[in-house]
């Protein structure tokens, strides 16, 4: 081989060298861009991530769908935008009337002199037709038996608006009877009464948390098969929802 074609060798292979370096800084700076491109994607949805969180702390009505403590009548607690009935409303008295669901009739007697703050609470929920049309929406068959209601949209969450408190007429051995109605509350929260109650269709024990128990303010006085063969019938798969949606009609309290 000539010099001159031993130069012009060297020369092509140099070229071709740099040609091979140019080509990795290249690629080296797409890949810094679509890694910082990447980074600032996930900045962006953490952010977004974080804002949905602040709203959904922030809000007074969180969904306490929400996934309620396991064998706990639990409620989400709702905001304090309207007023608490007045107790001097239950009048000291014993009131009667009926709870009608799609399934049938519940005869009902609520009892205003051990519990008049849920008392007059229900009443007045009652007479403004607050619990029509709306859906039982858990339904527990072990360890503590209780269809609960009250829930405006039929999920769990939210109230009528506002809650109250303390504890009313709480067992003090933590039994209750079938055919007890009580309100449901946040876990540990006795002030968090709003509209959800349960109904209990065979007796259970449920212990007190920190805040005490459940206040009872009422009996079923006929009807209680109905609510029975609603639990017989079983949840929704995965749910503590009735296999068959139990709405209440309506609510008549004299």
């Amino acid at each position: 081989m000539t010099i001159k074609r031993e130069r012009e060798y060297e020369r092509r292979r140099y070229e071709k060298w740099q040609q091979r370096q140019a080509a990795a800084r290249a690629r080296k700076v797409r890949q810094r861009w679509i890694a910082g491109s990447v980074v600032a994607a996930l900045v962006l949805v953490v952010s977004v991530a974080s804002l949905v969180l602040l709203n959904k702390d922030d809000s007074s009505t969180p969904d306490a769908s929400p996934t309620p403590q396991a064998s706990t009548p639990a409620a989400a607690p709702a905001a304090n935008s309207a007023a608490v009935p007045d107790p001097s409303l239950a009048q000291g008295r014993s009131w009667t009337g009926d709870i009608s669901l799609t399934q049938g009739d519940l005869g009902v007697k609520l009892d205003g002199a051990a519990a008049p703050q849920a008392v007059a609470n229900f009443v007045t929920l009652a007479d403004k037709g607050f619990f029509d049309k709306t859906k039982c929406h858990r339904l527990t068959t072990s360890g503590i038996y209780v269809l609960q209601c009250g829930s405006p949209d039929g999920t769990g969450s939210g109230g009528p608006g506002y809650t109250w408190g303390p504890i009313e007429n709480a067992p003090s051995d933590g039994t209750y009877p079938a055919g007890t109605i009580a309100m449901a509350r946040v876990p540990d929260d006795g002030s968090s009464m709003g509209s959800q109650f349960f109904i209990v269709y065979k007796d259970s024990p449920i212990p007190a948390d920190s805040a005490g128990g459940y206040t009872v303010f009422g009996q079923v006085t006929s009807g209680l098969p109905v609510v029975q063969a609603i639990a017989d019938a079983g949840i929704k798969e995965g749910t503590e929802s009735p296999v068959s949606d139990v709405i209440i009609e309506g609510v008549n309290i004299k």
